[in-house]
């Protein structure tokens, strides 16, 4: 038991008679010499993953002899930089260094696979130039990470459809449909501004147009991408292209991959050997080779918009990429944004609409609750949620299929208020809108999630509640009940139908939920439309009538039967457009509205968010050109905003300014961080 510390001590004794001076030599460790470097080419320029301002341009570094073949433009590579090993990709080789001292060394040669050509480089420093964010950061959503088994397993090549052009299909309907069709079969860099036409979901839908288009591309040797919403879209984008193009022509991209199957997906279209792409945002910048079409469906939904920096929108990247390849562009839906027709007054693109003899008979027919002689039938229509007007259209078109009903909000209660004094209920801690969850559980905050058992209300001591904004369950509840025999099916929050067979059933959706019912639903009702048309928002209107008119072009055509029931207030524009089925005409007006106030697409609105001193900070930094209207701060949540309006062919030079004013408060390493947006959906 005494032997261990005697040990200990015969070492320690045995340790001091080596020199202090010899141990500290075996210490250090002999240099390596350094590798001599390529003979040919031996700089490398490379965009390293820093996302910081001040560090937005390329970096020189030496190319070893050893990784001379490796090291082509596009690959990615390892490389010290601040101290540590980061990642980068290589974008260009040449012969001598611009930097005048010694060059460190590329650290490793990670994938010999080229995942960054000319064409994508040059897409991402567009992007990041007319956004204002660093290039690092637009890499990071252009190309995928790195899966190495996806690189190793070599997919094979499927030759480009390069049949005869196809035939019209649905475009046969557009006066423009096959001219569209002729132009895009000749190569041509035909511009569209597409308002589909109702289908009800049937084989002349908006997706066969999409494959038949994309299909004319590849009658002319060139590579089409399609840009849809959500997943439901893309499912039958994807059945689409596969009838039209066969199997094995085309690859679908989505966030919703894994991201072994993203990578291999997104390999088979930079190695070329597939030039058909669907996909949702993520897909934007599909390496697609010979771009010959982009097509942006539904562009107005705002799942378009990239949440991440620099914020782009799917819409605004394709007609941008349509600029910078000499592609075709199609932008379509069942309604019009402001911004698509500011691009077809300035001519930048034509519109494709139908004419109002094919339309009528294909669109179902839109019955307002409260006009007319309803209002003298029933006085109280304006304002029940379910007028007898929706309910016998409900009960007669029963009896031939589905009847939609979509809902603005899920839930069961979303929105609860005092019985007594008509308050809004409040959550105790954070102040945040009570709603029930279910008919037998207590109020929940929306905001904490804290149960609010024994509530109280503040200003009368009242303890019971009443609804005052009902969700897509308790709506289930209520039709149950007043179509008793009658299925009744929700689609909405994690439980998404995507479909419905053409049996008679009530399906309650919300909005952007709405299952496609074969055949067509017999009729759609449109409930507590004020919630949409009453948010405090610049878009209110425009996305009121994109999400009803979506819910009405899955309901069969006037011609069969089909019939809409809009439950909203007479009078206004969105309301008058939905019963003309005149999205170009609203789209007009919301444009004429925006020139007048100052509005994008009218005006270029860059906004600034941060703390109050970084705000200040970046303007201060910033040499924000003449002119430019400076409208704030105001308090945005917890911190402020600032507005920046300027005309549109001034954005780019603001946006300019405010990108070297973030790169002197990065440089200087000044605290706080400032979110600078171009146009975002959310300006008001």
């Amino acid at each position: 038991m005494t032997e261990g510390p005697a040990q200990d001590d015969a070492a320690g004794e045995q340790l001091t008679l080596v020199p202090v001076a010899v141990r500290a030599a075996a210490r250090k460790r002999t240099p390596r010499p350094p590798a001599p470097p390529a003979e040919v080419e031996p700089v490398a320029e490379v965009v390293v993953d820093v996302p910081l301002a001040h560090l937005d341009r390329v970096f020189e570094y030496l190319v070893p002899a050893t990784m001379a073949d490796d090291a082509r433009p596009g690959v990615r590579v390892r490389v010290r930089f601040g101290g540590q090993d980061v990642d980068g990709f290589v974008v260009a080789r040449k012969a001598s260094a611009d930097h005048e001292g010694r060059l460190a060394p590329l650290r490793r040669v990670v994938s010999s696979e080229v995942v960054l050509d000319g064409d994508l480089l040059a897409l991402c420093r567009a992007v990041a130039a007319r956004w204002g964010g660093p290039l690092a950061d637009v890499l990071r959503l252009a190309v995928p990470p790195r899966h190495a088994e996806a690189e190793q397993q070599a997919a094979d090549a499927h030759p480009a459809p390069t049949s005869a052009p196809p035939g019209p299909g649905p475009w046969a309907r557009l006066p423009a449909g096959q001219a569209l069709l002729d132009r895009l079969s000749a190569g041509h860099a035909v511009r569209g501004a597409w308002t589909a036409l109702p289908a009800a979901g049937g084989d002349e839908d908006w997706p066969a147009a999409v494959a038949i288009a994309v299909q004319a591309a590849a009658s002319a040797g060139r590579g089409s991408l399609v840009v849809v919403p959500d997943h439901r879209d893309l499912t039958r984008v994807d059945e689409a292209l596969s009838r039209e193009l066969g199997d094995g022509h085309h690859v679908v991209l989505s966030s919703d991959l894994g991201p072994r199957a993203r990578y291999a997906a997104w390999l088979r279209v930079a190695r070329g050997q597939v030039r058909v792409v669907a996909g949702t945002r993520a897909a934007m910048f599909a390496p697609v080779r010979d771009l010959g079409l982009v097509v942006c469906w539904d562009d107005g939904d705002d799942l378009h918009s990239e949440p991440r920096s620099p914020y782009p929108h799917v819409r605004d990247v394709l007609v941008l990429r349509a600029e910078l390849s000499g592609a075709a562009a199609l932008l379509g839906g069942y309604t019009r944004t402001a911004e698509v027709q500011q691009l077809v007054e300035t001519g930048w693109a034509r519109a494709i609409e139908v004419p109002g003899a094919t339309l009528r008979p294909r669109a179902p027919r839109v019955l307002l609750a409260g006009e007319g002689h309803e209002q003298e039938r029933d006085a109280a229509a304006a304002s029940a949620r379910l007028p007898s007007l929706a309910w016998r259209t409900a009960q007669q078109a029963l009896r031939h299929g589905p009847v939609l009903v979509q809902v603005p909000r899920r839930g069961y209660v979303p929105a609860v208020a005092c019985r007594t004094c008509r308050g809004p209920a409040r959550c105790a801690t954070c102040h945040g809108p009570l709603g029930l969850p279910a008919p037998d559980q207590p109020p929940v905050c929306r905001w904490c999630g804290r149960v609010a058992a024994g509530w109280r209300c503040p200003h009368c001591e009242g303890s019971t509640l009443r609804s005052t904004v009902v969700g897509a369950r308790r709506t289930a509840e209520e039709l149950g009940r007043a179509f008793p025999g009658v299925p009744v099916r929700t689609s909405g929050g994690a439980t998404v139908l995507p479909g419905v067979p053409s049996q008679p059933a009530v399906v309650v959706a919300t909005p952007g939920a709405e299952p496609v019912a074969a055949g067509g639903y017999a009729a759609a009702l449109l409930l507590d439309a004020w919630a949409l048309l009453d948010r405090a928002d610049l878009r209110a209107g425009e996305e009121a009538l994109r999400r009803w008119m979506n819910a009405a072009a899955l309901v069969r055509g006037s011609a069969d039967g089909g019939a809409v029931v809009l439950v909203a207030p007479g009078g206004l524009r969105p309301v008058e457009a939905f019963v003309r089925w005149a999205p170009a005409w609203f789209a007009a007006g919301e444009l004429d509205e925006r020139r007048a106030l100052g509005f994008p697409p009218a005006a270029t609105v860059v906004t600034l968010t941060g703390s109050s001193g970084a705000v200040q900070s970046l303007l201060h930094c910033s040499e924000v050109p003449a002119g430019v209207e400076v409208l704030g701060p105001v308090p945005h949540d917890e911190d402020v905003r600032v507005l920046l309006r300027t005309a549109p062919d001034e954005g780019d030079a603001l946006v300019r300014a405010l990108r070297a004013g973030t790169a002197v408060r990065t440089a200087r390493k000044e605290p706080g961080s400032v979110r600078v947006q171009r146009d975002p959906l959310d300006l008001v």
